[in-house]
């Protein structure tokens, strides 16, 4: 996890209040996403245009210090900043961790909507440790809900980079809803899914099998080879 910076937990307070409006990149009303989205872009636009001042040539130490806060702050308003901007956890602890709504946010957002994530908010390795962090918590009922759904957005989808990290939090949140879950996309007319759902429930029933690139291109040329 990275060192965050920031004065901790009424840091964390508020800049989840200040992101409030982030929660429309998730929207179903088409007008709200777009208006969160177009939010967002200028929040990095201020971001980006904070970081060129402060590098412009050799500032006095004030100054240069002025300009990293005025920094972080930008940062702080967009993602992925906003994740960093305050107190941070330790690895395994992010379920008391304030920003931990954000994170869910985050990951929402690239399950719904990839592409507008990948220009927007591109962070792989964030989005590596997030989901890591999120299979090695303690999950109460509500945050195990929020990862079967999760888990359910990303079956249903064509593989992106760093997909192969859900299956850590399937096996940790493995149980009937989930396994109600992928056994209905199974039956999807979305072929990708039908794939997807079927490998992770593979993987499920064999929780000593690593999710290595050999062990799912082995299984899928013995799943292509049994549809044949």
């Amino acid at each position: 996890m990275k060192e965050a910076a920031g004065s901790g937990l009424d840091d964390d307070h508020r800049w989840s209040e200040d992101l409030a409006w982030a929660y429309g990149l998730v929207s179903p009303d088409p007008a709200e996403r777009a208006a969160a989205l177009d939010r967002h872009a200028r929040a990095r636009t201020e971001a980006e245009e904070a970081w060129a001042r402060l590098h412009e040539g050799r500032l006095p130490r004030l100054l240069s210090r002025a300009r990293m806060r005025a920094y972080r702050r930008a940062c702080g308003r967009c993602f992925p900043g906003a994740l960093w901007s305050g107190s941070g956890y330790a690895h395994g602890e992010i379920s008391a961790w304030p920003r931990l709504p954000l994170a869910l946010l985050f990951l929402e957002w690239e399950a719904r909507h990839p592409q507008e994530w990948t220009e927007h908010a591109k962070a792989w390795g964030a989005k590596q440790t997030l989901i890591r962090d999120l299979a090695a918590t303690g999950h109460d009922r509500h945050l195990r809900a929020q990862l079967v759904d999760l888990v359910d957005l990303v079956v249903q989808r064509a593989y992106r980079c760093k997909d192969r990290e859900y299956v850590r939090v399937a096996r940790a949140v493995d149980g009937d809803e989930l396994r109600d879950r992928l056994h209905t996309a199974q039956r999807s007319d979305n072929p990708a899914a039908r794939r997807h759902a079927r490998y992770v429930l593979w993987l499920l029933d064999r929780p000593g099998t690593p999710n290595t690139r050999h062990v799912w291109r082995t299984w899928l040329r013995e799943a292509e080879r049994d549809a044949a």
